[in-house]
């Protein structure tokens, strides 16, 4: 008689999910998939009631915190993760923007590092 033993493929600590290969992919995919359909779904009605300050607050209140929880352990990811949560920025800047306005200019307006290069900053702040 064999047993079977059950081997998970990943483990959450601290709210960040690891997985076999420390790929971070499994994080990254909840994170997105909290801030597109969770947090952006909700704000999306409620946000254009409130001043272009409020406006930001918020969204940096329930998006960005997301994704910067954290994220120097995202050091040295695939690209394609770090384009999955610059996507999520971005549909988070254009929540107060036109829509037809291209992303960067918005990005600088509201002061807000592209996810690539949020990573590297706290790092150094932290460093200091």
């Amino acid at each position: 008689m064999s047993t079977r033993v059950s081997v998970e493929h990943t483990v959450q600590d601290l709210g960040v999910i690891f997985d076999s290969r420390l790929t971070m992919a499994d994080h990254v995919a909840a994170v997105c998939r909290s801030g597109y359909y969770y947090q952006l779904r909700q704000l999306r009605p409620v946000v254009h009631f409130l001043s272009a300050d409020g406006a930001k607050e918020v969204v940096h209140a329930f998006i960005l915190s997301r994704l910067d929880y954290c994220n120097l352990l995202l050091t040295g990811v695939a690209n394609c993760l770090l384009r999955r949560l610059q996507s999520l920025q971005n549909m988070a800047a254009h929540l107060g923007a036109p829509r037809r306005e291209h992303i960067t200019p918005i990005l600088r307006q509201l002061h807000w590092l592209p996810v690539r290069q949020r990573v590297p900053y706290k790092l150094a702040t932290l460093a200091l």
